[in-house]
């Protein structure tokens, strides 16, 4: 079905028809001009993501429910990263012709998926045409106790760096998306120059092209790196270690989610809280299938792992005197401590030489 047959009220109407509250902050969602929030004990958190088709996401490889869902945890992993509670998101697409109802309703599916999983109502939004592919725009609004926020700029001397979960798999499971993405086009050219330099009539000079000129028997080689594809198309925000460090008694001193790469956040940090950092290599979290397919790209496991981005695990301080509770806790890797300003911001490799560590992650400007 073709959007303009629906119009945007109808569309909106088909996407949200059995959307229902499950926040008490939620007074009235989608329905009028404005959705109704009460937030009567807490501080409101509000962020806001765009994505673009063709910089941030490549639909070639990336499926619309995916899309969705990854949609949604990128902008409920901002939330957990200021140790918020994520509560609502307002949606807003720009679509062009070639996307039918389904197509949105596949999107909506994946988002309202991840929507689902933190208990994040939808409560409005818009949808407009676009000329130039698909954007998307989302906010979403969380909530915390005034005590309970972190910033980027609570960082001190002596206070413990640490991450959860592991570094670099999402960059790595985009470099082999991008590689097969390669192979394909290389190999749909090439059928095409078979079959324009095959004699008039001639059905077998193109093997496996169909007329259009797409390939038909195409397998991308994606064996044994399902953890990487995982990472990347399948994003988690991680509000389990939000929780986890609640009922530990552990609050962050500063914390960012890493969404652009372990050196640029790390940076963040640093400059906001006016501190230095000393980061050891030994101690970075890395999968094993992140290490075989950056040796099989011939590319620097620490460099993937430090400027990869897209990982949306959280990055954060913590005093020195939780350095315990923090090494009971699953999943969490203790990477360095912050210094003094004056001492800079110093990368540590295996053999114990020193680097100057510097912001070399994603930039979408």
């Amino acid at each position: 079905m073709e959007i303009k047959d629906i119009g945007e009220f109808g569309l909106i109407d088909r996407l949200t028809k059995d959307v229902k509250p499950k926040n008490t902050s939620t007074r009235y969602g989608v329905g009028d001009d404005c959705a109704v929030l009460s937030y009567p004990n807490s501080e409101v958190l509000v962020t806001t993501d765009m994505l673009m088709e063709g910089v941030h996401f490549d639909l070639t490889y990336t499926d619309l429910k995916h899309l969705g869902w990854k949609s949604a945890m990128v902008n409920i992993s901002d939330i957990f990263a200021m140790n918020g509670t994520p509560r609502q998101m307002t949606v807003s697409l720009a679509l062009s012709k070639r996307f039918s109802v389904e197509d949105v309703e596949l999107f909506y599916e994946g988002l309202r998926m991840a929507c689902d999983k933190w208990g994040v109502d939808i409560v409005g939004g818009d949808a407009t045409s676009s000329y130039t592919g698909l954007a998307i725009s989302i906010t979403c609004i969380g909530e915390a106790r005034k005590e309970d926020i972190v910033y980027r700029n609570g960082a001190r001397d002596t206070d413990l760096i640490c991450v959860s979960g592991d570094l670099g798999a999402a960059y790595m499971g985009l470099q082999l998306l991008e590689r097969e993405k390669a192979v394909y086009y290389q190999m749909i050219d090439e059928a095409k120059r078979k079959a324009a330099a095959a004699p008039s009539g001639a059905t077998d000079a193109a093997p496996g092209a169909s007329p259009s000129g797409t390939l038909t028997d195409f397998q991308p080689d994606f064996s044994g790196k399902e953890y990487l594809l995982q990472r990347q198309l399948n994003a988690e925000a991680r509000g389990d270690i939000v929780q986890r460090l609640r009922e530990a008694g552990i609050r962050p001193t500063a914390m960012m989610d890493i969404s652009d790469g372990l050196s640029s956040e790390l940076m963040h940090i640093c400059k906001q809280s006016g501190v230095g950092c000393r980061i050891f290599e030994k101690q970075l979290p890395i999968d094993y299938q992140t290490a075989v397919m950056a040796e099989e790209m011939n590319m620097n496991v620490t460099t993937c792992a430090l400027n990869g981005g897209e990982d949306y695990e959280l990055l954060f301080t913590v005093p020195i005197g939780d350095h315990e509770r923090i090494q009971a806790l699953d999943d969490i890797h203790l990477i360095g401590h912050i210094t003094r300003k004056e001492f800079g911001h110093i990368l540590v490799t295996r053999d114990n030489q020193e680097f100057e560590l510097k912001a070399q992650g994603w930039n979408p400007l």
